[in-house]
């Protein structure tokens, strides 16, 4: 193992528990939370791999340990994957902005990744959760229209958190490779 691979480990640590934390101080409020810019951000500065261990570990923590009690283990997985997805399209986002992050850039780009992690979390979740719990279409109508409330906090979130973490990440990514 590597010195780079292993001072990635705790970063993946400290990140996942941040979910977990954040998980907990945000449950009051339904459907808005920090978890997809937070596994955003761990996949644009470390890549997709480690963005995923991200989602995945945080997500995990998360709903096994909710206040509110585990989830049922097929909606358990379907947030796991659908959260690890986040660290995925964070990835992404370095691949299609590079070097040249100009605002515009940034303003166009935001909402799309933002809007893309959201529902690339609750697509799968919804259908499973739809499924399970029956009777399917009504429940995946309403559970989609109560996602809308997660879609646009998190634009919300991302447009704002990003820029303001934007030195962060530079340094993160100049002395992480």
């Amino acid at each position: 193992m590597t010195s780079k691979e292993l001072r990635l480990i705790p970063r993946i640590g400290l990140f996942a528990a941040l979910i977990y934390v954040l998980s907990w101080a945000t449950a009051m409020l339904p459907n808005v939370n920090l978890i997809f810019f937070i596994v955003f951000i761990s996949g644009y500065m470390w890549g997709a791999f480690p963005g995923m261990l991200v989602g995945a570990f945080g997500m995990g923590l998360s709903t096994f340990f909710s206040p509110f009690g585990p989830a049922a283990l097929p909606v358990m997985v379907a947030q796991v994957f659908g959260a690890s997805m986040s660290g995925v399209l964070g990835a992404m986002f370095v691949r299609i902005t590079g070097d040249r992050l100009t605002q515009f850039r940034l303003y166009l780009w935001l909402p799309i990744f933002s809007l893309a992690c959201t529902l690339g979390f609750f697509i799968p979740v919804n259908i499973v959760d739809s499924w399970l719990f029956q009777p399917f279409w009504e429940r995946l109508y309403i559970s989609s229209f109560w996602s809308l409330i997660s879609v646009g906090s998190n634009i919300v979130l991302f447009m704002l958190l990003f820029p303001a973490l934007i030195s962060f990440c530079k340094k993160e990514q100049e002395t992480f490779c």
